[in-house]
């Protein structure tokens, strides 16, 4: 016979900290925005403080002057996009430590209407030790990887421009106004952007037309024969199209020059870290591998294999953040 389990008994008033010691004595949460900074930290026994401030530069000192006022050491925020980097090196500047915490962790906790209440739970998560930092790197690898994230969207920006990719540009390109003279340049090489390419493309904008002189600009390693490439590059000249491809390499070789402006740039930052470090001799890289046109690899890869071994290494994975809106008076609930 099945015994009945017991019942749970009528309405309990629930502590959910009760018995629990407070790590950070001295936290404060704070809830950051677009527009407005949410701040909260420890009143009396039973109490927290709350008070709203703005973005500019000014409002973030106060902040710091603020936390200062209420014995805070340490901070711990969240917050989306970039709108945290300036309060987070403000505050750092001014002496306090501070968390960054990933919002997926607190999206879990129901019930949070507003980014007063926002506050006050991070604050009080952070009061109880209950949050994990998310890894924010040293001050030049922050500067180095904007660099290159920079370039990787250089990059994106550039190959548009010469190839038909309408998954990232639905508009104009040298191929694809290539194409719609039937000008098959991409079914006669595997590479529109590779020497062979270049040449034909640029050989068009100067005015040649010939397609057996065009075809005669192909590399001695291409594998399609002068004669089928001469096929493939008779077409339909038409004028609004030749000023596409015009335009389209313009832009091409703009975004190319900046790469190399980049390439230097990111050269210079890996070379202010750890100038005092000799790096032996590195061992020698593998092989191209067959059939690759990637192009986009800096020209000075093994200056750049030695700026690697000196670069200090992350210990932790990157920072997931989000934002939200508040109120504008200190608040005491």
């Amino acid at each position: 016979m099945r015994t009945r389990s017991k019942r749970t008994p009528g309405i309990e008033e629930a502590h959910p900290f009760a018995g629990m010691s407070k790590v950070n004595p001295n936290a404060a949460g704070v809830d950051i925005g677009a527009v407005e900074i949410v701040a909260c930290v420890a009143g009396d026994e039973s109490t927290q403080i709350v008070k709203a401030f703005g973005n500019y530069t000014v409002d973030l000192q106060s902040i710091g002057k603020w936390l200062g006022e209420h014995q805070v050491k340490t901070v711990a925020m969240e917050s989306t996009g970039v709108y945290w980097i300036p309060l987070f090196e403000e505050l750092e500047r001014q002496g306090f430590e501070c968390l960054l915490i990933s919002s997926r962790s607190l999206r879990r906790v129901p019930g949070r209407k507003s980014d007063i209440v926002d506050a006050q739970w991070i604050q009080t998560l952070h009061n109880y030790g209950l949050l994990e930092s998310s890894f924010r790197p040293q001050a030049e690898l922050v500067a180095l990887r904007t660099m290159l994230r920079h370039r990787g969207q250089l990059l994106e920006h550039r190959s548009p421009h010469i190839q038909h990719t309408p998954a990232l540009a639905p508009g104009a390109s040298v191929q694809k106004a290539l194409l719609q003279m039937n000008v098959q340049l991409s079914q006669a090489l595997s590479d529109v952007t590779g020497d062979t390419g270049q040449a034909i493309i640029r050989a068009i904008v100067a005015g040649e037309r010939d397609p057996h002189k065009l075809a005669a600009m192909r590399d001695r390693n291409c594998k399609k024969s002068e004669e089928e490439i001469g096929k493939a590059l008779t077409g339909t000249w038409r004028e609004e199209h030749l000023f596409i491809i015009k335009q389209s390499l313009e832009l091409y070789d703009f975004y190319t020059r900046q790469l190399e402006v980049c390439d230097a740039e990111i050269d210079r930052m890996y070379a202010l870290m750890r100038p005092d470090w000799k790096v032996d001799d590195l061992p020698p890289l593998p092989p191209k591998k067959r059939n690759s046109h990637s192009k986009n690899a800096p020209q000075n890869k093994e200056e750049i294999r030695k700026h690697l071994k000196r670069t200090p290494a992350p210990t932790a994975g990157y920072m997931i953040l989000s934002n939200t809106r508040t109120n504008e008076n200190e608040v005491i609930v």
